[in-house]
């Protein structure tokens, strides 16, 4: 079973998204990455947006437990504390690039918002869903629960 943590960071009325292009396709993910042994799903959440954002995050809150395989993600809606978004230099930059058809491209961007209901092509869906219904319902108390076929 392998743990992904991800992150929710918002600012003004967008969301960062990293695009990718990857053996002919187009699509976004919200940035994070596989937890680390000895490592909790916070810490990673932490280490894997400086490593692909350039930033340092505050957490806080869990957002979202998504089930998908065997694979477990987790989601958490943070606060960028520093650093400079775009700036991130972990190996998914190193390895990754146009000429590396297997890796593909990975792009730091920010969506807006109310652009993220015109993409079906924001994984998860039901992440981006979420961040659609809080920005008229508020984040709800508990955390989503989802279990993707």
């Amino acid at each position: 079973m392998r743990t992904r943590a991800g992150i929710v960071l918002m600012e003004e009325d967008k969301v960062a998204l990293i695009e990718r292009r990857r053996a002919g396709l187009e699509y976004y993910v919200f940035p994070g990455g596989g937890v680390e042994q000895g490592e909790t799903p916070e810490q990673a959440a932490v280490r894997e947006a400086m490593e692909e954002l350039g930033i340092d995050i505050a957490i806080r809150r869990k957002v979202a437990v998504i089930y998908f395989g065997f694979s477990t993600q987790i989601y958490y809606l943070v606060e960028q504390v520093g650093g400079e978004f775009g700036t991130g230099t972990g190996e998914e930059f190193i390895e990754a690039g146009p000429n590396n058809l297997e890796k593909g491209t990975y792009l730091p961007v920010w969506m807006p918002i109310d652009e993220l209901s015109g993409h079906d092509k924001v994984y998860p869906i039901d992440v981006a869903n979420l961040i659609l219904r809080a920005q008229t319902d508020g984040w709800p108390s508990e955390p989503l629960v989802k279990k993707e076929k």
